[in-house]
């Protein structure tokens, strides 16, 4: 099984999979954030966003399908990814290979997003590039909060600002685990 965590920057996505980590034990941990930066490294992204890369998306569910199928395990993804026909391109994949796949989007209001953005640093280092990264992570709170509504009708929606163990509690409820986690 894979258990996609999605929602806005800063909604929480890390921070629930962190959370569920220790409480199912038999999860892998797949950030698809990875393969950008790898990507990022051998070609030209002219967007700026890897994930416009067809590539990034037939990778990223091509190694999802790959570590469910080799380890039999379940594995938790933390990944923004709100295109509608992007969402469509992965989820299909994983469905094509016969894999069940639940989807939970955290639901964030604006402004809990920019005061957690902001109070986060990408890069210590280099308080110029940090600050790119909070601008583009800020833009993409709006088009983030109006792709809820193309999400797949399965996808569930949870209250981001609920603490991470009320969140954790609720995913594992939904998805069913129980004392073999």
């Amino acid at each position: 099984m894979i258990v996609w965590v999605n929602g806005a920057f800063g909604s929480g996505k890390s921070t629930l999979v962190d959370e569920l980590r220790p409480r199912w034990p038999k999860a892998l941990v797949y950030d698809p954030e990875m393969v950008g930066y790898v990507l990022r490294e051998i070609v030209e992204v002219p967007t700026g966003d890897f994930q416009d890369l067809r590539l990034w998306r037939r990778q990223v569910a091509e190694l999802a399908v790959g570590l469910v199928e080799e380890y039999r395990r379940p594995v938790l993804v933390p990944m923004t990814l709100v295109n509608s026909g992007y969402v469509g391109e992965i989820f299909s994949a994983f469905k094509d290979a016969g894999i069940n796949i639940h989807h939970f989007f955290l639901k964030v209001s604006r402004e809990v997003l920019e005061k957690r953005i902001d109070g986060r640093s990408f890069t210590p280092d280099n308080p110029e590039q940090d600050e790119r990264v909070r601008r583009w992570c800020k833009d993409r709170i709006g088009p983030c909060m109006a792709a809820a509504d193309t999400l797949p009708s399965d996808t569930v929606f949870l209250d981001g600002e609920l603490s991470p163990q009320e969140l954790a509690d609720l995913v594992l409820t939904r998805i069913g685990t129980g004392s073999d986690r």
